[in-house]
């Protein structure tokens, strides 16, 4: 029981039958309960259709022991600047704990009914190098997937698993929707699954990649973690015990590209997702718009005290250094998808930032950062570097991870730094002499920098100045000297 909720508070249950199963989910958590469950239930409401979700935990069984006593349901909450909205999800039909049972995973996703299994697992959730796109065969978890084919940890190991079983059958592949925050989304996932499924069997790998679809999309809302304090708040405000909601801004966008397995696909369309042939240009404009200057805010925003996003957006410092990012280094790097104002759409992004309900946490977006540079700025300041343009703000950004996975902020308080690379990161960190030489440690980590970038003077130098000015003077003067 919660802190604070009177022990005979109802507890939140489902009200209506689940709905036949058509999706098996990888990574269930805040983001799929407050995005994609609610996409497909609404399309299921508009137009039909068997889409309902079997959830699977990759690694722990926190989210299937909080939705379990309340038959999977849960409810999601709009946070807007004038009030809250409350509706009751009720597309998970169960959640399966991967390293419970497997063989249920495997034989769930090999099921007929399945036509879409897709995925949100983080950007680490993919063991592949964020650097170059590649699967990482030497991931602890590949080595063992190769191994134990009936047994899989990975995301990739059981999907390459499950199509397998598949082709055996004689059962259609099914569409795998990659929902994560990484370029090219769709198209890099398939690269993992072929070069997994090569080491497999050749003719596996022919099947998928002529078979199987992989469409890329771009996701966008932002959804702050949950806190105990939410949860006895909504129970006051409904009268019901929920162990598993989730809080979200009342945006949300979808962009996908219309290629599925024999075309069958839930009717996202009329529910206002944008299917295109083309998905890129809006992923572009969402990660380097959006992620990216979250990231900026991250980052500088812990170092400057702010624990929200909309705390750091209230400081004019930080929101001028946003504005100027978009302005001189961001925009110049894109081409809008059709018929968008770029200029309108990073307008409404402050906007969303500056929610006043919305308490996403700086430290929350700070984590796996070695994952998450590479798609969220490095592309940006490699164009912009081929184009011969200034990276100085964007090289900032790079100095305020440095200067944040070193561990101690600028009042001398250890960071508790969640990141794959977190022990190697301080280990340089520490290891190096003055700020210079911290700075070109951390830029030899072959996973974050490409050898070719972290070599040149023209992002190399001013990342180090960066650095040695956010450690000698803290983050809201080098902000102030660089505008």
């Amino acid at each position: 029981m919660e802190d604070g909720l009177p022990a005979d508070v109802p507890r939140l249950t489902r009200d209506r039958p689940a709905p036949p199963l058509g999706v098996v989910h990888l990574g269930v958590g805040a983001f799929f309960k407050a995005f994609g469950a609610i996409w497909l239930e609404d399309a299921m409401a508009a137009s039909g259709g068997d889409w309902g979700v079997i959830g699977v935990s990759l690694r722990r069984p926190d989210e299937r022991n909080k939705l379990a006593p309340q038959d999977y349901a849960y409810q999601a909450v709009e946070l807007g600047p004038e009030g809250r909205q409350v509706r009751k999800v009720q597309m998970l039909r169960d959640i399966l704990v991967a390293p419970e049972d497997p063989e249920a995973v495997l034989a769930v996703m090999a099921d007929p009914a399945i036509r879409i299994v897709s995925l949100t697992v983080t950007e680490k959730g993919y063991t592949h190098s964020p650097a170059t796109g590649r699967l990482d065969f030497a991931h602890p978890d590949i080595l063992h997937d190769l191994e134990q084919p009936d047994a899989p940890r990975s995301a990739v190991g059981f999907l390459v698993r499950a199509l397998d079983r598949r082709r055996r059958a004689g059962v259609r592949p099914f569409t795998v929707l990659c929902c994560d925050n990484l370029p090219s989304n769709g198209r890099m996932l398939r690269g993992l699954v072929l070069e997994f499924a090569e080491r497999v069997d050749p003719s596996l790998a022919a099947w998928i990649a002529a078979e199987a679809r992989f469409p890329s999309t771009m996701v966008d809302r932002i959804v702050p973690a949950t806190t105990s304090a939410d949860i006895e708040r909504l129970a006051k405000e409904t009268g019901l015990r929920d162990d598993g909601p989730v809080f979200h801004e009342p945006f949300r966008q979808w962009a996908i590209e219309d290629d599925f397995v024999d075309g069958v696909r839930p009717d996202f369309g009329a529910v206002g997702a944008q299917l295109t042939a083309e998905v890129e240009p809006f992923e572009l404009m969402k990660l380097r718009c959006l992620n990216g200057t979250h990231s900026a805010l991250a980052y500088l925003g812990y170092l400057s005290g702010h624990e929200t996003v909309a705390e750091a957006v209230a400081d004019p410092i930080l929101a001028s250094f946003v504005q100027r990012l978009w302005r001189t280094e961001i925009l110049p790097s894109l081409i809008p998808p059709g018929g968008v104002d770029i200029e309108a759409y990073t307008a409404d992004l402050l906007a969303r930032y500056r929610n006043p309900a919305i308490r996403h946490r700086t430290w929350q977006i700070a984590m796996d950062g070695s994952q998450k540079l590479p798609q969220r700025i490095l592309g940006t300041v490699g164009d912009n570097l081929s184009a011969e343009r200034s990276v100085d703000g964007l090289a900032t950004v790079v100095a305020a991870w440095m200067r944040y996975v070193g561990g101690t902020d600028e009042a001398g308080r250890p960071i508790d730094v969640r990141d794959p690379l977190a022990d190697r990161l301080r280990a340089l960190s520490n290891e190096a002499e003055g700020a210079e030489a911290r700075a070109h440690a951390l830029l030899s980590v072959r996973e974050v920098f490409p050898e070719a970038l972290a070599a040149d003077p023209q992002f190399r130098d001013p990342v180090a100045r960066s650095l040695a000015s956010l450690e000698t003077r803290g983050a809201r003067f080098t902000l102030e000297a660089l505008s």
